[in-house]
């Protein structure tokens, strides 16, 4: 028996896997990380807290975050909807609409950035019109959130469409069948299958979108306490020598970027039981 277990296994042992897998992963991540993470150490305590904590940085933080976390919001909202179409109904260009989900994931986020600032500005194609409104959407914070929202899309589409694939829709007639109406069904039958994947797109989406850069400097303005993001201000420390800096305000993104981690972990494993248990 333990022959054929030793035959069957197509990479070598454990141990040496093991030791290749940790080796790659230092040397990619750990490495790096604790070597930004050793550049803080530079600074006292309260040096470093006056870095993180200047009106710019905390207004830089402030539409980092807030910006993404709307623009994971809409997503989560017209993703999920984008995912029903496509695994629901068939329809002329249904391939190529599927396609289009993954063209932010593919498009250099210089590209996409110049192409919505493009489409956006007051004398742009849709920029025009929003602009007579009297909508201001390139060049302000909206900008932010349309860049944030364009490379989110794909994380929350890819998530829930396999569950959708894998729903079985017998579930649905039988709560048809039993009297339950479409907003009931949805509630009681469908929302609690999927809510494991929502939340972890959301959460992808999200922690997507606090990093983005590329597509964001050219939709935004870069105005310093107005639309000027974590990760640009960084970059901005950096032109100017300030590498303490730049290096505590990395630190803080890091540090959040272990606590989504952290939540997207903790929330798959709340609410997977409740997925399984309908």
């Amino acid at each position: 028996m333990a022959v054929a277990r030793r035959e069957s296994r197509v990479l070598p042992g454990f141990g040496l896997t093991l030791g290749v897998t940790l080796a790659y992963l230092g040397l990619l991540v750990v490495i790096p990380l604790a070597a930004l993470a050793l550049k803080t150490t530079e600074l006292t305590a309260l040096q470093f807290w006056e870095k993180v904590t200047e009106p710019r940085v905390l207004a830089a933080y402030r539409l980092t975050f807030g910006a993404a976390a709307v623009a994971a919001a809409i997503n989560l909202a017209f993703g999920s909807l984008v995912a029903w179409v496509l695994v629901r109904y068939e329809f002329p260009g249904r391939r190529l609409v599927d396609g289009l989900v993954d063209l932010p994931f593919a498009l250099p986020t210089a590209v996409a950035g110049i192409a919505l600032t493009a489409i956006y500005s007051p004398n742009g194609w849709l920029g025009g019109p929003l602009a007579a409104l009297g909508v201001q959407a390139a060049y302000s914070r909206l900008g932010v959130v349309i860049a944030l929202t364009f490379v989110g899309l794909p994380f929350v589409v890819r998530t829930v469409q396999p569950v959708l694939q894998d729903l079985d829709s017998d579930m649905e007639e039988a709560a048809a069948s039993l009297g339950a109406g479409r907003l009931r069904t949805f509630v009681r039958v469908i929302l609690p299958v999927l809510l494991p994947s929502v939340i972890t797109g959301f959460t992808l989406a999200f922690a997507r979108a606090i990093g983005e850069y590329g597509s964001v400097i050219f939709i935004s303005g870069n105005m310093p306490m107005r639309t000027e993001i974590a990760p640009l201000l960084i970059v901005t420390k950096l032109e100017q020598y300030d590498y303490a800096g730049a290096t505590a305000i990395a630190v803080v993104m890091l540090l959040a970027s272990f606590v989504l981690l952290l939540l997207i972990n903790l929330l798959q494993r709340w609410s997977a039981p409740r997925a399984r248990s309908v």
